[in-house]
């Protein structure tokens, strides 16, 4: 990857879009340049990108990481919650600080039913999609959602918690300790129930915007059987890239992969 020579250092700006609403966005990049977003996944912060932000930035982007409700210094109603909301809040980052200028959207896991209702709702403010390690349309696995909450639970022993990260989130090889720390249990009532409204089949099957499918070769919420399923919906407004050693956490495994492939796709967009 070429990196140029920017004033990428991490910064962090509170936005008041409404008088009882605060947004947390942790900043990469010079303003002016072209808007990325990146969201979490489900019970963690958006500061655990750095490494991925950091490299996009100096590909020449102003890299917003708004955090969620509840997540970092970022205040404002969790009763009613909704993907509607959550994308509100998106939409709001991108006419601030991206200065109403189109934003490509990156989410991670459950930050990509964000993205996608974003895209929904504010189609003249999106770009393009980034699912990244996005699951299956329908997920049928429970063992994987009772290693989410058991992954998350620093009350259980160490070994336990590992065990679980590396049945959902991590490949073999990597190093899953580095998912020990940075959850948020407490909101994963609020957010589950947040990630239901609206239905999946509202969004899932809809798209205003280009979207990159990043796939984890190692995904067990992604299985091989499910590669193309968003691609034979969407047909050619979707790219489907696969990184391999790496699983469902994917940026803390491979993010220099992970960059360059976000950043190569955004290149071929208009």
């Amino acid at each position: 990857m070429t990196m140029k020579s920017r004033n990428c250092e991490r910064r962090r700006v509170l936005l008041k879009p409404q008088i009882d609403l605060t947004l947390d966005v942790i900043v990469n990049g010079e303003d002016g340049l072209p808007p990325v977003i990146l969201l979490p996944s489900s019970m963690r912060d958006s500061g655990e990108f750095e490494d991925v932000a950091q490299y996009i930035a100096k590909a020449g982007y102003l890299v917003l990481r708004p955090q969620p409700r509840g997540f970092g210094a970022s205040r404002g109603s969790l009763e009613n919650l909704t993907l509607h909301v959550l994308a509100d809040d998106v939409a709001a980052t991108i006419r601030d600080l991206g200065k109403g200028y189109p934003a490509v959207i990156i989410g991670h896991a459950f930050g990509h039913y964000v993205a996608r209702v974003t895209d929904l709702d504010y189609p003249e403010l999106v770009r393009g999609i980034v699912i990244a390690a996005g699951e299956q349309r329908y997920q049928n696995d429970s063992t994987l959602v009772v290693s989410l909450e058991r992954a998350a639970d620093e009350k259980l022993p160490r070994e336990e918690r590992l065990k679980h990260l590396y049945h959902a989130f991590f490949a073999a090889d990597s190093d899953a300790s580095v998912w020990l720390t940075g959850w948020h249990p407490e909101l994963r009532p609020v957010y589950r129930d947040a990630g239901r409204i609206p239905s999946k089949n509202e969004w899932w099957p809809v798209s205003h915007s280009p979207i990159l499918d990043l796939q984890a070769a190692q995904d067990p919420w992604r299985p091989l059987q499910s590669r193309n399923e968003l691609k034979n919906a969407l047909h050619s407004l979707v790219t489907i890239q696969l990184i391999e050693g790496a699983s469902h956490s994917l940026f803390p495994e491979q993010p220099v992969m992970v960059a360059n492939a976000i950043i190569n796709w955004i290149k071929t967009l208009n």
